[in-house]
């Protein structure tokens, strides 16, 4: 398994930004699709985006629709981190916001396919 540790959560007034943080350790970083789910009070855990490793440390993300044009996620295979940088924050944005491992090189959306997770990070977004 991939150790992860988030990091960057904090209290945002509704339109700023904050950018997240996940350090993985303990396998080979390459061969592993990345993610962030999100988990409100209440709710289930949600897919926020996926990184899919393709090579040269280039990746392909793709988003939910509820975050699609307002995060950006980079991945850093050389150094192991996974990051997401989150704009235009709203009330809704507010959740845990956990990073995830796949111990297979695609990314999906489905919770259940993913091996290791953190422990997650809160993020508070003001009205």
């Amino acid at each position: 398994q991939v150790q992860l540790v988030e990091s960057g959560g904090g209290l945002v007034q509704a339109g700023g930004s904050l950018e997240l943080s996940c350090a993985a350790s303990g396998r080979t970083f390459n061969n592993y699709a990345m993610a962030w789910f999100r988990q409100a009070p209440g709710k289930e855990r949600e897919f926020v985006v996926g990184t899919t490793y393709i090579g040269a440390n280039t990746f392909y993300a793709n988003y939910s629709d509820s975050v699609k044009g307002r995060f950006i996620a980079t991945r850093d295979n050389a150094k192991n981190t996974l990051s997401v940088r989150m704009n235009r924050l709203n009330p809704e944005d507010t959740a845990v916001y956990y990073c995830a491992a796949r111990s297979k090189s695609a990314a999906t959306p489905r919770r259940d396919d993913y091996d290791s997770w953190g422990q997650g990070t809160q993020v508070t977004v003001s009205s």
